[in-house]
């Protein structure tokens, strides 16, 4: 049975940040408010933890989990290679609804399934979510859904498709979704777009314009 929290209230949010983080210590599952929908997050490097996130979804190895940050300079302990053109977008729409697939650091001690030696990140730009994410450090996060629903925009909804399957649930009121974060594939010298979402291709491809870079829309 999972415990809420209410995150409207600062006491309740207080408590229930820190009950989340211990939960994440423990290698167990939380929901929590992000600006695009709901998300069901795990501590990136417990490899146990994210088997369990991944069978709360439904979902296999084939499919792992984007990584969540608290702030920019996180990437470069994650990620290897990161172009400037990357850089840009960063710099114009982190915190925000874009996830970026960049190059996996080779040292990282972590197993997030089949990634190909990638890692897809993105910095939310929820208060209750950054608060949670400097706690715990970088959160294996994946929408708070079994695979195949449509994502969570409340935490009802959350708590209704995973259950028992998560001991701590931040409810931050309606989220902004259904709209998923846009996710770009920034491995190569040209941005590919997988999967559009809140930020359109326009948006991108006028901030890394000035750079001589390109995005295209592969979604």
């Amino acid at each position: 049975m999972s415990t809420r929290f209410d995150t409207s209230d600062e006491t309740e949010r207080e408590t229930g940040l820190a009950e989340a983080a211990m939960a994440v210590q423990r290698g167990r599952l939380v929901v929590l408010p992000t600006d695009t929908v709901y998300g069901v997050g795990a501590d990136a490097f417990d490899p146990a933890a994210v088997r369990r996130l991944l069978a709360a979804k439904g979902r296999g190895r084939e499919m792992p989990p984007p990584v969540l940050v608290s702030t920019p300079t996180t990437l470069d302990a994650l990620a290897v290679g990161v172009p400037s053109y990357a850089r840009a977008l960063i710099q114009e729409l982190w915190p925000g609804p874009l996830t970026l697939v960049c190059r996996q650091q080779p040292s990282l001690q972590w197993d997030l399934g089949d990634t190909r030696g990638t890692v897809a990140v993105r910095m939310p730009d929820h208060e209750v979510a950054l608060q949670l994410l400097a706690r715990t450090g970088p959160l294996a996060v994946s929408s708070a859904n079994r695979t195949g629903l449509d994502a969570a925009t409340d935490a009802d909804q959350a708590e209704s498709m995973l259950g028992d399957a998560v001991d701590v649930v931040l409810d931050g009121g309606p989220s902004a979704g259904p709209v998923p974060s846009t996710i770009v594939d920034v491995t190569g010298q040209t941005g590919r777009v997988l999967r559009l979402g809140a930020v359109p291709l326009e948006r991108l491809q006028e901030i890394v314009a000035p750079l001589g870079a390109t995005i295209v829309d592969e979604g």
